[in-house]
């Protein structure tokens, strides 16, 4: 549904994207995850022929990027964190103009969807909450049944319970789309999020199932008779190493058994103790967001 071929984007003296290359699975829910600045909305706009690329391409429904036409347009739903609605026009006014751009355009789905959102038809948007304003912009986006559903920053701001209700519907109406959506809202994606790219500087580090994710990240805690002398070098797959006491801790983002048991041993002789847990989404940004930031320190 999406495919980039060493995507670039430059402004001015500024690289945003740096040679990205990444492909989305039809179907999938494809998490684009990374720090702030890392470009993934700048990516998300040039994917949209928002922002024109400095050099590579991007595909969008197997549409070159930059010559997408209303045909593909009208098959593309996109909720954006920042998105401009009429803010004169009443939540049923807005529908109301949308309907005749979409052929697939369904009302027994519009009327479901401000049902379950409760969205007060008759209200003008400038009166809305932010809440609202959201449920406004996915409602618009899910009644034309579209093929691809492009998502930025879509929770953030929102209350708890926003959030779920917006996730809720989404799940409910996903069944026939490719959802790809930026997001640090992370616990509320992970569990239906099937793909994940990780960029950072403007460069695609990783993307990979999420199930292939969650089954090479560890997080590791190791018990010693005594206080440890810190090691003056640790594999490059463990992050964020730090001693409390008698006890080591790090996250293991290139996890083997046979291998972390080998290289723990040699680097910590008499290990009393060594617990070993899955990683939640969440904590493996912020895991490869503080190894980041921690090597920039050291610049």
């Amino acid at each position: 549904m999406i495919r980039t071929e060493e995507l670039n984007k430059a402004f001015r003296h500024q690289q945003a994207l740096r040679g990205i290359s990444l492909s989305v699975p039809e179907g999938s829910m494809y998490a684009l995850i990374g720090p702030n600045g890392a470009g993934k909305t700048t990516t998300i706009k040039t994917l949209l022929n928002i922002l024109l690329p400095t050099s590579g391409r991007a595909q969008v429904l197997g549409v070159d990027s930059t010559r997408l036409s209303p045909t593909e347009f009208a098959q593309v739903g996109y909720v954006s964190e920042g998105q401009e609605l009429p803010p004169r026009l009443t939540v049923g006014t807005y529908l109301e103009y949308l309907r005749p751009f979409y052929g697939t355009w369904d009302s027994s789905l519009e009327r479901t969807l401000m049902s379950e959102f409760q969205l007060p038809r008759d209200r003008a948007i400038k009166d809305l909450s932010h809440g609202m304003r959201m449920k406004v912009c996915l409602t618009s986006a899910l009644c034309y049944r579209p093929k691809l559903l492009v998502m930025d920053e879509p929770f953030s701001g929102l209350d708890p319970l926003v959030r779920d209700e917006l996730m809720e519907i989404l799940l409910q109406q996903a069944q026939d789309m490719t959802v790809f959506i930026s997001s640090h809202e992370l616990d509320e994606i992970e569990a239906s999020t099937t793909y994940v790219g990780y960029l950072e500087n403007g460069k695609l580090l990783f993307q990979e199932p999420m199930s292939a994710l969650g089954a090479r990240v560890r997080e590791v805690r190791i018990t010693l008779p005594e206080a440890p002398r810190p090691p003056p070098q640790t594999p490059s797959n463990w992050l964020n190493l730090t001693v409390s006491g008698n006890v080591v801790s790090f996250v293991d983002i290139g996890f083997s058994q046979d291998a972390l048991h080998a290289s723990a041993n040699a680097l910590f002789p008499g290990i009393q103790d060594m617990e070993v847990q899955p990683v939640a989404l969440r904590s493996i940004f912020v895991s490869l967001a503080r190894a980041s930031r921690d090597r920039e320190a050291l610049k």
